[in-house]
């Protein structure tokens, strides 16, 4: 459905569409994982592949949850980025559930930022620059996409 933006201001507009991207992007993630249909395969890897789709999951709920959540909704997130990648066997519904509360997380810290620091550098330095918060979560979106196509590709070719 589209929205409309008659009438708003250019950080409510901004903000709105991160939210939609970032909303809908989580999703499409909950869909993916439960889509396959042995569970077990979430975290299958295999010589062409090296992280599994748990894996990916577990990173881009962290990765929100450390430059969206942690800075702008104030909850005190502690990413423990090794885990991302080593953990295994976590059950679906824990993946579908930690991706729940991303989404709320993300929706709350998007509605907390101001036009001002959309254009202030980002709180964190990810890269060697400190770059604006808008590119930064205009970033975080791109790399969210990123991973979902890696997910939907691992469970297309390693849950049969």
């Amino acid at each position: 459905m589209p929205y409309t933006f008659v009438g708003l201001s250019k950080i409510t507009i901004m903000n709105r569409t991160l939210q939609r991207l970032f909303s809908r992007d989580l999703q499409k993630l909950k869909e993916e994982i439960s889509l396959y249909q042995n569970e077990e395969n979430i975290w299958l890897i295999d010589h062409h592949i090296s992280n599994s789709a748990g894996n990916l999951c577990l990173h881009l709920v962290g990765n929100l949850n450390t430059y969206i959540g942690a800075p702008f909704a104030n909850t005190g997130y502690i990413r423990d980025r090794p885990y991302e990648f080593a953990a295994k066997g976590v059950p679906r519904a824990a993946l579908l559930s930690m991706i729940d509360e991303t989404i709320l997380v993300v929706n709350e810290a998007l509605n907390n930022i101001t036009a001002d620091q959309l254009q202030q550098k980002f709180p964190i330095l990810i890269f060697n620059d400190q770059d604006t918060t808008e590119f930064i979560l205009t970033h975080l979106a791109t790399h969210l996409g990123y991973h979902l196509g890696q997910i939907n590709y691992h469970r297309r070719l390693l849950d049969r």
